[in-house]
């Protein structure tokens, strides 16, 4: 009894929200409203099953052991049939056609349904079924991959680790050969999931699966494609002093007998050439040692007060008991996914993070970013926005708050206010180190996101691009968009593209994270020039209560507005890497000095 009146009681409230929210549209159509909460209904308790599966998979992985995997694969295909359904998909469409007697908030709840429809319509539904199947199989053969460096086991956290560290280029190499080789695995897997992927989304008239994941930005590929090429051109006078200062810098550093035209992907830092800030030490701000000085559960309640010094509520109990946050122990009988992540089980109060928090630099910037998602999800998840419009703005959005909050976390002021680093005026040369190793993760990251990620998966998944041909295309990419090659020719057997897990099980989305660095620097300069009146390469948002009122202006809402709307609203401005290429602009004149003499291999203009 309690339960039909909590229903009767939440179709109600769905018909008041849907029926004020909109004065432009003030007609309801009875028939929406009952669909929507219908659909809402069943769908929350399979969207749940399958999360809760998901989370599952990915915190216990068993090699060998199907009885995981065998319950993500049902639950994961009872969500598909629900969201597949025909009549779900004839009714949305149905109802779409009059748009006069539906309020707004109904255009966009729909439009949600018919993308959820988009990825597993029922007249596909073997092939539904199928790439659920091997998306399940892609997933154990990713995590459960034993990485190995002459012949002794060891995992992806001791490789970045070596990546960092060594100084030895033959050993740098063993250790990078060692990250690739799971590439081989995924190879003919990645393959099926290209067919797959784009047989399934054509059912419902998609072009193919990256057309189907951009659509849900309102855009056309070639729309998305466009904007990316505009971001990297805006970036690209910075990357190209970077590459410059970068190419002999590790000339130097590993006793090369001559400057390479183009670096080296074993060079570098990071697995994936993505960010190269590890390549600078800033000493005099030795926070490595004061986070050592403190378990990773500190860390953790460390990101719970900032947001709460802005005026956020406490985290739920749930999420500290039902979140996976520390490493496994070195004896553990199963393994994990250790990609952090944020995840929102039941569209409403259940929220966790799945990570491996160590005490180090890179957890903590992880964490507060991670504790971004959280609170977003928390912020929309109120009574006016409907369960099925409670995600971010757009994608990017709610990449750009977890980031943004990262930022801020390591700015200096902010860190010496935590006690973290010692307060006191810098020097002008620390304060170049500092932008120069923000630029090494920022501003490198767009060409290898909105460059290399995303022309990969758009050919992908445009063409009959085959195993054949997939190392020989990333590896052209990386050298047209960053300026990278291989230690030596890699064509077949290997894989290099599928090692990088978004491709796999995050598929065609990447120019999300393009998107949301680029926003972020858009917030950043406002939070620092509007709210605080501070530099925005020294600022403090710790307690800044007005601030986070504007952080939550942007997020409560969740996805029942128009993003490009929003952005103009808040910020007054469209979607640009402006704002970031002025927060590296002193960075320019510091690298054009050092850089003089020196012989620069990129072209002038990307395009």
């Amino acid at each position: 009894m309690r339960a039909v009146f909590i229903k009767c009681l939440s179709a109600m409230l769905t018909l008041v929200i849907l029926s004020c929210q909109n004065a432009d549209r003030p007609v309801t159509s009875p028939d929406a409203v009952e669909f929507i909460q219908t659909y809402t209904d069943s769908f929350i308790d399979l969207y749940t099953a399958s999360t809760e599966a998901e989370w599952l998979a990915n915190t216990r992985i068993i090699p060998g052991d199907t009885t995981i995997s065998s319950q993500l694969e049902r639950a994961n295909n009872a969500l598909a049939a629900f969201t597949g359904d025909a009549y779900n998909i004839k009714k949305t469409k149905e109802l779409l056609q009059n748009p006069t007697e539906i309020t707004q908030t109904q255009e966009r709840i729909l439009k949600t349904i018919l993308f959820k429809a988009g990825n597993n319509p029922a007249t596909m539904g073997e092939v539904v079924a199928q790439r659920i199947t091997a998306e399940n199989n892609q997933m154990e053969t990713l995590y459960g991959f034993d990485y190995r460096v002459d012949s002794a086991l060891v995992t992806t956290g001791e490789i970045d680790q070596a990546l960092r560290e060594l100084t030895d280029p033959a050993m740098r190499l063993k250790w990078w050969e060692a990250s690739k080789a799971v590439g081989k695995e995924l190879d003919t897997g990645l393959l099926r999931l290209r067919n797959l992927r784009n047989s399934a989304v054509q059912g419902l008239d998609y072009t193919n699966y990256f057309q189907y994941q951009v659509s849900d930005y309102g855009m056309s590929s070639d729309e998305m494609m466009t904007l990316l090429e505009q971001l990297i051109s805006e970036v690209w006078p910075l990357y190209r002093e970077l590459h410059t200062w970068v190419r002999y810098e590790l000339a130097e550093k590993y006793n090369a007998p001559e400057v390479p035209e183009m670096i080296p992907a074993h060079w570098l830092p990071n697995r994936w050439g993505q960010d190269w800030s590890a390549l600078v030490e800033v000493e005099g701000i030795n926070l490595d040692e004061q986070l050592k000085k403190h378990p990773p559960s500190w860390i953790i309640e460390q990101g719970e007060a900032f947001y709460k010094s802005l005026g956020f509520t406490a985290l739920p109990k749930s999420f500290y008991e039902n979140s996976n946050l520390y490493p496994l122990p070195t004896d553990s009988d199963h393994k994990k996914n250790n990609h952090a992540s944020a995840w929102h089980m039941d569209l409403q109060e259940d929220v966790r993070c799945l990570m491996s928090v160590t005490s180090t630099p890179t957890y903590y910037e992880t964490v507060h970013h991670e504790l971004g998602h959280i609170y977003y999800y928390l912020s929309y998840s109120n009574p006016r926005v409907p369960l099925l419009l409670r995600k971010g703005a757009n994608r990017a959005f709610h990449e750009a708050v977890g980031s943004l909050m990262g930022l801020a976390a390591m700015q200096p002021p902010f860190l010496a206010g935590r006690g973290l680093i010692d307060q006191q005026d810098y020097p002008d040369s620390l304060r170049q180190k500092i932008l120069l190793k923000e630029a090494l993760n920022y501003v490198v990251f767009i060409p290898f996101s909105a460059g290399v990620m995303s022309h990969f998966e758009h050919t992908l998944y445009n063409t009959s691009i085959d195993t054949s041909t997939f190392n020989s295309e990333w590896w052209n990419l990386k050298k047209q968009y960053q300026g990278i090659v291989p230690p030596y020719e890699r064509g077949r057997p290997y894989n290099d593209a599928a090692t990088k897990t978004h491709i796999n099980d995050d598929a065609a989305q990447y120019y999300d994270y393009a998107l949301s660095y680029v926003l972020l620097f858009q917030l950043h300069e406002h939070i620092a020039q509007e709210i605080l009146q501070q530099d925005a390469h020294a600022t403090n948002y710790y307690g800044s209560k007005k601030t986070g009122e504007f952080i939550r202006s942007l997020m409560h809402s969740g996805a029942n507005n128009d993003w490009r709307q929003l952005l103009k609203e808040k910020l007054g401005s469209e979607l640009s890497a402006k704002a970031l290429v002025n927060y590296f602009q002193p960075l320019m004149e510091y690298l054009k000095k050092e850089n003089e003499g020196r012989t620069y291999t990129l072209p002038v203009r990307i395009l």
